[in-house]
């Protein structure tokens, strides 16, 4: 796992700095985003905020001025002399907000998958529940590979990210269990031809391509799925995405708090 440049802690009372927990498999919530650039980008910002805002009414986690406190340590741990191509993370439960900055480590064309079969807690929300997912992420390098969970036999997501299948230049992706991430939801509105199948195991043959995509991943094309063997047919629809996500990525206005 990547090593954490930043990581700090605040109690929600008075927002006073604590020692850091990094939340991990406690009740609560967090989101990842990507900054780049100088001054700092903070990519899809505000459906990051939102989903997040969104996630913590849902697990009741009703602390007093939570949002504009969140905000303000955003704010304070970004800066305006620091040239970012980082992923920035936002946690919170109910006794504490945590924060962590980690360098973005670009996936390479030789990226795989290991399928593992289970479903993640609760996974229509981005909740800290990631122990069995964290046991194996720990073990890989992540720039080659990742794990994809199935379950009834059906591909969900991957231990970081959404995946997209592709067959005769029709795109698919699953139909539930997993979590619409804010990048899956930007491609959603961009291709907006993204059918909903369950996608067995036993079908992924049919399959040209599989592309992962997510804050820390960005657009990765799957080379390789060992058991059952899959092999990458084309990266036609990875170079498409790529520069769909290459312009937001320009586009992308600075942070500004």
């Amino acid at each position: 796992m990547a090593t954490l440049l930043l990581k700090k802690s605040y109690r929600h009372k008075d927002l006073k700095e604590i020692k850091f927990h990094d939340l991990w498999n406690s009740y609560g919530v967090f989101t990842t985003m990507r900054v780049l650039g100088k001054p700092a980008k903070i990519l899809f910002f505000k459906s990051h905020i939102n989903n997040l805002f969104k996630s913590l009414k849902v697990y009741k986690i009703n602390k007093k001025d939570i949002k504009k406190n969140i905000l303000k340590l955003i704010k304070i741990n970004i800066s305006n002399k620091k040239k970012y191509d980082h992923l920035f993370r936002v946690a919170a439960n109910n006794k504490m907000i945590s924060i962590s900055l980690r360098k973005r480590l670009k996936s390479k064309l030789n990226f795989s998958l290991k399928l593992i079969n289970y479903k993640r807690f609760d996974p229509e929300y981005k909740n800290l529940k990631y122990k069995k997912i964290l046991t194996y992420l720990k073990k890989m390098d992540t720039t080659k590979s990742d794990i994809a969970l199935f379950k009834d036999n059906n591909i969900l997501e991957t231990g970081t990210s959404n995946l997209l299948f592709f067959k005769k230049n029709k795109i698919y992706s699953p139909v539930n269990g997993f979590y619409k991430g804010t990048t899956f939801k930007f491609f959603s509105k961009k291709l907006k031809k993204i059918k909903r199948k369950n996608i067995s195991i036993d079908s992924l043959s049919e399959y040209d391509e599989i592309i992962v995509i997510g804050s820390g991943k960005g657009v990765a094309s799957v080379n390789s799925i060992k058991k059952p063997h899959w092999k990458r047919k084309s990266l036609n629809n990875y170079r498409i995405l790529s520069k769909i996500y290459s312009k937001a990525v320009t586009n992308c206005p600075p942070y500004n708090g």
